[in-house]
């Protein structure tokens, strides 16, 4: 009876500490609307056009040009980028390429996803993708690890006929992230998102600056905190230890009575 209180007691622990992993999991930094998504995209690094997870920008261009999209990401996130670029009528093929760069402008490699695909000339459009690798909140400074902040699309073409260099081309992105949690936690944390131009800025500059995809970074309960659902699985790992060592003391300790001594011994 004692043992079975001792575990009800624990199972109620358990599902206290679970709830705020899942009510943080459950926060989406990304707003859904495509209302106020960008409709045109920059032509580098420095002019790219800040996007939310969950919304679909849109461009228009010309065959050749090097469009730029930047968007945050966060600990814990596996970022998806897909893009789809709508061709007009050209005399052969052409290939595209989805190319995705951190804050600090290192090009990060896709788990998997067609990053590069060539349209055939009598295809109206391509599709690609890049699914990044999980993002980490501390990593060795040699490193190429995904980290905190603000992470740069690139969409061009790579290979196609001289003719049709020029033609107009339309474009869309959209970003969204799988919540990986505690999985891919690690044991130190970013002192900063690598979020260019915002450690020089002032604070009115900030606060007067455009509503700040990249700028509220960090700011606003999006930088990641010292929660992570690793705290439940090791309270879980804790508390079953202990109802293991409860029951064999149980199992073990006997009744405690001392035993009948034969009569005349």
């Amino acid at each position: 009876m004692r043992i079975t209180r001792v575990l009800g007691a624990a199972l109620l622990a358990l599902g206290l500490a679970a709830g705020p992993a899942a009510a943080d999991s459950s926060l989406s930094p990304g707003a859904s609307a495509d209302d106020d998504a960008p409709t045109q995209a920059g032509t580098s690094f420095r002019t790219a056009a800040e996007i939310e997870q969950g919304e679909r920008a849109t461009a228009s261009g010309s065959t050749g040009d090097y469009l730029y999209w930047s968007f945050p990401a966060d600990t814990g996130q596996r970022p998806t980028v897909k893009a789809t670029v709508k061709l007009p009528a050209r005399h052969g093929a052409e290939t595209w390429q989805l190319d995705v760069y951190d804050g600090l402008r290192r090009r990060q490699a896709c788990q998997y996803g067609a990053q590069s695909r060539t349209a055939a000339s009598d295809a109206g459009s391509v599709e690609l993708a890049c699914v990044l690798r999980t993002v980490r909140g501390w990593s060795e400074p040699w490193a190429n690890d995904p980290l905190p902040g603000t992470y740069y699309i690139r969409l061009t073409v790579v290979d196609l006929a001289a003719s049709d260099l020029g033609q107009p081309v339309g474009a869309e992105v959209r970003v969204d992230s799988k919540d990986i949690g505690g999985a891919a936690a690690v044991d130190g944390s970013l002192g900063k998102p690598l979020v260019p131009g915002i450690a020089v800025k002032s604070a009115e500059e900030k606060e007067g600056s455009k509503g700040a995809v990249l700028s509220s970074f960090g700011r606003d309960g999006w930088s990641s905190g010292w929660w992570s659902d690793r705290w439940v699985w090791t309270g879980i790992g804790g508390v079953l230890a202990a109802l293991a060592g409860i029951g064999g003391y149980a199992l073990t300790r006997g009744s405690g009575r001392p035993s009948r001594v034969p009569p005349g011994a």
